[in-house]
């Protein structure tokens, strides 16, 4: 169990397994030679003036079950991990099953998954059997942040639209999954300066997306958005290549307004989507990023967040 902080924990609960069972034996054996108490075969106890506890012996298929358990549960542990760190002559872990399973399958769609190695996303995208497996890749392993139906929510970005963080080149989405990605904007409040300077920079921002704001509040906040360009451009249109948002259109990964703005001048923010590469083949990663790209194709999927 590599969980253990030291060997001293393995052996405390090697040991005490071992003596559990080992006390299992003990406990039956001085049972089963228990003596009567009294000459009635009764135990002596006597409740409500007549119920008397019989000392009768155990039945003998209930005795050999007891001690068949005990048999099994000590070859178990001689063939499984369950003794500490002992991994059991089998060499049995959970990890190895799932790992040898992955391997199993991956070979038996290797034949049709090599077809699609060589097809570009926009040919897999007018494959209706690549696209039902994307589909379930999709579910499988992006549903839980980005929704069944990949528009994503607070936080976590619609992957139905046009706006891409880090670009949304099929190549680009690839290396995405593959990869993971890890966007993180440092607190810039002191980089702004004060209060008021923030709330300024949040109205020019507004600004920039045609959004609600105070124009004379903008104007003030437009020379102090000077400490942003460096990320997101002098014009406000991002930077793919730093994963940097697009501030000129209307699409609000964490929130729209100037409250939602200068929290993050203020705070910051770090987002992960973690590495899939050791989660899914390359193979596998192809199709997904086709099924993701194919996504954003359609104009009537535009929306905002």
């Amino acid at each position: 169990m590599s969980d253990f902080y030291s060997g001293g924990w393995s052996v405390f609960i090697a040991a005490v397994t071992i003596i559990g069972l080992v006390a299992c034996l003990v406990l039956l054996a001085i049972a089963s030679k228990r003596k009567v108490m009294a000459n009635d075969n009764t135990t002596g106890h006597v409740w409500d003036e007549d119920l008397r506890e019989l000392n009768n012996p155990l039945p003998r298929w209930w005795m050999w079950l007891f001690v068949i358990t005990v048999i099994f549960s000590a070859a178990y542990l001689t063939f499984y991990p369950g003794l500490g760190t002992y991994a059991g002559t089998f060499k049995w872990s959970s990890t190895g099953q799932w790992e040898a399973e992955q391997a199993k399958a991956h070979a038996a769609m290797a034949p049709l998954y090599a077809k699609y190695t060589a097809m570009p996303a926009a040919e897999l995208a007018k494959d209706a059997q690549a696209m039902g497996i994307g589909e379930r890749l999709f579910v499988n392993n992006c549903a839980g942040c980005h929704g069944s139906d990949a528009r994503g929510s607070k936080g976590f970005p619609n992957l139905t639209d046009n706006d891409w963080l880090w670009g949304g080149a099929p190549e680009k989405i690839e290396e995405s999954i593959a990869k993971g990605r890890n966007g993180l904007m440092p607190p810039m409040a002191a980089a702004v300066g004060t209060a008021e300077d923030v709330r300024n920079v949040a109205n020019y921002v507004l600004s920039l997306s045609g959004g609600a704001h105070n124009n004379v509040a903008a104007q003030l906040g437009k020379a102090k958005f000077a400490a942003c360009a460096a990320c997101h451009g002098p014009d406000g249109k991002g930077n793919q290549a730093l994963g940097a948002p697009n501030l000129t259109d209307k699409v609000w990964l964490h929130g729209w307004g100037e409250d939602a703005i200068a929290a993050m001048v203020n705070g910051g923010k770090n987002n992960v989507m973690p590495a899939h590469d050791k989660r899914l083949s390359a193979e596998q990663i192809h199709v997904l990023a086709a099924y993701v790209w194919n996504l954003s194709q359609s104009t009537s999927n535009l929306a905002t967040k």
